[in-house]
């Protein structure tokens, strides 16, 4: 069975990477999700997509620029669904604690080296205070963070996240030695698909919103999908 990843929650029923569209995914009985990740300025994992906060919280400045204690009190709900009350961007650790998921695929966007290094880490350490090592996996299109996940945090499992073919995916995938390949639905062929299993990969298609291609990416025998609705999803995949 293809299995169902809500994309930062439920990212199109509710405010995106915040408490309330993780919420949302469990609601529907979607065990697992894909988020995104960045440092604070006193580094600790942020669920936010941007590096700047203009897009979810309408306030200037990159999320780095900022401490935790500040991130937790602005409202990300802006640019989303229409939603009554405030959505903090919360940490990583939050999420951990309030929301069971079995799996999740912690994106990390591109980073320096130094900040690659870091911020595996940081994953690293909140994996084993609560006991999720099993059950994350790292993702990445960056080179920097695949390595560093690799080199420095060789206990958890990583995925490349593929948006393009320019360069091979699977090639890409088999050099820093990942379990997961998040492939962009445009990309995934019944060729590719089956190359990659038989290479060993799990392939995650992303981002999948219409039931029509849900239907036909199960059928191809995609291991799972990520889509923004969640209980769409559960309706196309599970009747």
């Amino acid at each position: 069975m293809t299995l169902i990843y809500g994309h930062r929650g439920a990212k199109g029923e509710a405010p995106e990477n915040t408490l309330a569209s993780f919420q949302r995914c469990l609601e529907h009985g979607v065990s697992r999700c894909e988020l995104d990740l960045h440092l604070s300025r006193d580094g600790e994992l942020m669920v936010i997509h941007d590096p700047t906060l203009k897009r979810t919280t309408g306030l200037r400045g990159k999320v780095v620029e900022h401490d935790a204690a500040e991130l937790v009190k602005y409202d990300a709900r802006k640019g989303g669904p229409g939603w009554v009350r405030p959505c903090p961007i919360p940490r990583l650790a939050e999420l951990f604690e309030q929301c069971p998921f079995e799996h999740w695929q912690l994106e990390v966007k591109s980073a320096s080296k130094v900040r690659s290094a870091r911020t595996v880490l940081a994953i690293a350490e909140l994996a084993e205070r609560f006991g999720l090592r099993e059950r994350i996996t790292i993702t990445s299109s960056s080179r920097e963070v695949l390595k560093a996940a690799r080199e420095l945090t060789p206990q958890l499992q990583v995925g490349l996240v593929a948006e393009y073919a320019w360069l091979d995916p699977l090639k890409v995938a088999a050099h820093y030695d990942c379990h997961l390949l998040a492939l962009n639905w445009t990309l995934c062929t019944p060729e590719r698909l089956l190359k990659a299993q038989k290479q060993g990969l799990h392939v995650s298609v992303w981002t999948v919103n219409e039931a029509a291609l849900m239907r036909r990416l199960a059928d191809f025998g995609a291991d799972s999908i990520i889509t923004d609705f969640p209980e769409l999803a559960v309706q196309t995949l599970r009747s």
